[in-house]
């Protein structure tokens, strides 16, 4: 006759052994896809973006930043912005690279979404990348236009990004989000 603790002991062993694809950070992804797929059903896609919008600002602000105190600069240039934004994403789990790089725009691609396979039909959560993007480039460099021309989210294979850095002919006639430096300094 086996007593109660040892079944309870054999229990716990095999719910502790079981099978299980979860871990936190699974579950962050799961938990996010969730969200922003409740948001979408909810109040619709172009106002999920809203919402996502402000988190990517947020995020953004934090990025830059953490950044700027890294390498001890005040205000980073063009190609140092370029690499923060591949450095970044490389960090959470994307595979950015730069595809082009002038005074006028960086153009990035992207092989991998840090969001994994949840990403897919939360093209909400493009925003996320959008607001990083474009508050890093206009904080330190006065303007941003972000165009997310391809992206996971959408179905396609990668992503390509166009980031305007000056509002001109290709970037005034572009399709994206602006961001201007609000900042003090």
């Amino acid at each position: 006759m086996t007593s109660d603790s040892d079944e309870t002991d054999t229990l716990g062993d095999r719910v502790v052994d079981a099978s299980i694809a979860m871990d936190a950070d699974r579950f962050m992804r799961t938990m996010i896809r969730d969200l922003s797929g409740t948001l979408q059903d909810t109040i619709g896609e172009k106002n999920a973006r809203g919402f996502v919008s402000v988190v990517g600002a947020r995020m953004g602000d934090r990025f830059n930043e953490l950044y700027r105190r890294a390498l001890g600069e005040t205000r980073l240039s063009r190609i140092t912005v370029a690499r923060v934004l591949v450095d970044l994403k490389r960090r959470i789990g994307g595979d950015f690279y730069i595809i082009e790089e002038s005074d006028e725009k960086i153009v990035l691609g992207n092989r991998a979404c840090p969001f994994g396979a949840h990403v897919k039909d939360r093209p909400s959560l493009c925003m996320m990348t959008s607001n990083v993007f474009g508050r890093v480039a206009a904080e330190n460099l006065g303007y941003a236009k972000v165009n997310i021309e391809k992206s996971i989210a959408a179905g396609n294979d990668g992503c390509r990004v166009v980031v305007y850095l000056n509002y001109h002919g290709e970037a005034e006639s572009a399709v994206g989000h602006e961001y201007f430096r609000v900042e003090d300094s």
